[in-house]
């Protein structure tokens, strides 16, 4: 014979243990993500003022990396669970999507730079059919220079000043 009601157990639906352990996990990560801005990034994270001194007391233990500064990013987390973390999840979105965006025109540059390097004019006619304001003139003796440096095997100082002049005039427009 059976001590236990089976419509008892039926009743609970609640989030398992685990489901529970997970979204605690999650927190402390958002925690430690939020630890790892940059003081200009954290000033943009709508933050209240305990969770501000709490992420301000984690700078503080962080260079240690000790078992203070793991569960001081455990207590920011359990911090967290009291509140509505929405905000803070779209800042930090927003944080790391400005990120992804940089790094990408990043590359855009750097691809332009090497079908500069590889392609000649040809490169030079289609980069100036997309933005016009840029130099031809500058183009094609940032190239003569860069292809003089290959020759004679010197540290690439024109390569770098082609993108540092590309990245000035249309990094904006990409």
């Amino acid at each position: 014979m059976s001590h236990f009601n089976d419509d008892q157990h039926d009743e609970w639906d609640g989030p398992s243990k685990s489901q529970l352990k997970r979204d605690a996990e999650a927190l402390q990560n958002m925690g430690e993500e939020i630890v790892d801005l940059k003081p200009s990034e954290l000033a943009k994270v709508p933050l209240d003022e305990e969770l501000a001194d709490a992420v301000a007391m984690a700078h503080k233990l962080k260079p240690k990396k000790n078992e203070a500064y793991r569960r001081h990013l455990q207590f920011i987390g359990r911090l967290m669970r009291s509140r509505d973390v929405e905000p803070i999840a779209e800042a930090l979105a927003i944080i790391k999507n400005r990120h992804a965006t940089a790094n990408a025109r990043q590359h855009r540059l750097e691809q332009w730079r090497e079908r500069l390097v590889s392609e000649g004019d040809v490169a030079i006619n289609e980069l100036l059919a997309q933005f016009h304001e840029l130099d031809r003139q500058k183009l094609r003796q940032l190239l003569r220079s860069v292809q003089k440096e290959r020759e004679q095997n010197k540290p690439p100082a024109a390569y770098r000043e082609l993108f540092q002049y590309l990245r000035s005039e249309i990094e904006d427009l990409l």
